[in-house]
């Protein structure tokens, strides 16, 4: 049940439901489902099987299951589902660092770490904030479409970059990517918006990538290739810079 609470300590329950189609593929699947139907009438079995793979693919690039996030001020959750592709050190980007001239509050123009999680077709592309707070910027950069998995890609391609700001003014910037294939980013916020950490922020139609930019002093607790759940898994704990190592097994 959503708002349910549950907690490390046997408390809720849980129990398999079938995910949500967002809203956002409730046309795009009709659309599927009324070509599998033609295309069925018309050429038999052998249209219709593969039109309804396809709706079938459709229904599922747009599932919006439910998550568990886990409550705690000093979590940055991840915002996306997908796998860690990039670990670096970089400045934040510009659109999220000049002054626009609304006053609001903007990330520091200083290195910090960035943490790229790719989206392939099959992960789910509703994307959640890392952090509760105030959402102080949404700026939208038209651009290429190139593949998401390339650096180029956070400066080149098509992108949405947002900035959240918590209560006591811990600010963490993320980015929606297009790639080579997905051709619209839909954000569900704007500025002003107030939102709790893991709360739906925006969706990515066919294949993309997020960045998020963690805080100056603040490393992640994941791993190259290692894969993550949007609002669930914990990406970095506020001051923290753990070294981690993994095991490829």
């Amino acid at each position: 049940m959503p708002g349910e609470i549950l907690d490390n300590r046997g408390r809720g329950t849980a129990g398999f439901t079938w995910p949500a189609i967002h809203p956002e593929g409730r046309m795009f699947g009709a659309i599927a489902g009324a070509l599998c139907i033609a295309g069925a009438l018309l050429g038999g079995s052998l249209v219709g099987w593969p039109l309804a793979f396809l709706t079938l693919g459709v229904l599922a690039f747009f599932r919006d299951p439910e998550r568990v996030t886990p409550r705690d001020d000093s979590f940055i959750v991840a915002p996306a589902d997908g796998l860690i592709t990039q670990i670096c050190t970089v400045l934040p980007p510009r659109e999220m660092t000049a002054d626009d001239g609304s006053g609001l509050p903007a990330l520091a123009e200083v290195p910090v770490t960035r943490v790229s999680i790719f989206m392939s077709v099959f992960d789910v592309h509703v994307n959640r904030t890392p952090i509760g707070g105030t959402i102080r910027r949404v700026v939208y950069i038209p651009g290429k479409f190139l593949n998401a998995d390339l650096d180029k890609a956070s400066e080149e391609n098509e992108r949405q970059h947002f900035v959240v700001e918590r209560s006591d003014g811990v600010r963490v910037g993320f980015t929606q990517i297009a790639g080579l294939v997905a051709r619209r980013i839909v954000p569900f916020v704007k500025a002003g918006d107030i939102v709790a950490g893991g709360q739906r922020v925006g969706l990515i139609r066919f294949g993309s990538r997020v960045d998020v930019y963690l805080p100056a002093g603040t490393e992640p607790r994941v791993l190259i290739g290692q894969r993550v759940v949007a609002g669930e898994t914990v990406l970095a704990v506020l001051g923290q810079s753990p070294v981690i190592e993994g095991v490829r097994q």
